[in-house]
């Protein structure tokens, strides 16, 4: 059930209503079986279903799939940090441990690894209280030539992908810059912490990055 409204979460970051196929997709079940479990939440007033419009959470379900998405990352940034799994590792993991998670194991994590605000990957780590802190939608994709970003996020969905951007020094808090795009969808020529790299656009699509502008308009409050 769990894993049902952290991935409405997910999806509602795409529009606010999410349809019922595109949830069995994600969640790799048959639709027939999303479409029971949906009832269900209904009923449990979890999420509001409209039929042929989709499904979106209700400020309850939002809640229960915040306090989740908190455990899994929390979880991931401690087995990196404590347990030295590597952060194309922690995922899985995370994924098995995420609803056993007890309010007084969740508070000796945050506590031991000093009240963290970002997972190994950059993804934000909702606060106690359900509120997520904001990221960067700019894609590395979309660097003009000559312009220098610092790394915020990268996605966790490929730990193949990870573990080749990490070997390239593609990680949160890196600096990288686009050198150049190549014509006809071809790949970029990127400078991670100024060693130079060529990559796919797909890798690239998964990097989200902050430019020193976007800084000095949140530094200003968009001024």
């Amino acid at each position: 059930m769990e894993d049902y409204l952290k991935r409405i979460y997910r999806l509602q970051a795409d529009g606010p209503d999410v349809a019922t196929q595109r949830l069995a997709d994600e969640i790799g079940f048959s639709g027939p079986s999303v479409t029971n479990m949906v009832k269900r939440l209904h009923e449990l007033r979890l999420v509001a279903h409209t039929p042929y419009h989709g499904v979106r959470l209700t400020p309850a379900g939002e809640r229960v799939a915040l306090e989740v998405i908190r455990h899994h990352r929390l979880l991931e940034l401690y087995l990196a940090e404590t347990l030295g799994y590597g952060w194309d590792q922690v995922h899985e993991e995370a994924e098995r441990l995420e609803h056993h998670v007890s309010d007084e194991l969740e508070a000796r994590m945050d506590s031991a690894l000093g009240f963290p605000t970002h997972d190994p990957h950059g993804d934000p780590i909702p606060s106690p209280s359900g509120q997520m802190p904001r990221i960067s939608n700019l894609r590395l994709l979309d660097l003009e030539p000559g312009i220098a970003a610092v790394v915020v996020r990268v996605s966790d969905r490929d730990p193949e992908q990870l573990r080749f951007l990490g070997g390239l020094g593609v990680r949160p808090g890196v600096t990288v810059a686009l050198i150049e795009r190549l014509p006809f969808d071809g790949p970029l020529r990127i400078t991670v912490d100024g060693a130079e790299h060529v990559i796919g656009q797909p890798l690239a699509m998964s990097v989200n990055v902050r430019t020193p502008l976007q800084e000095l308009l949140d530094d200003s409050g968009g001024r």
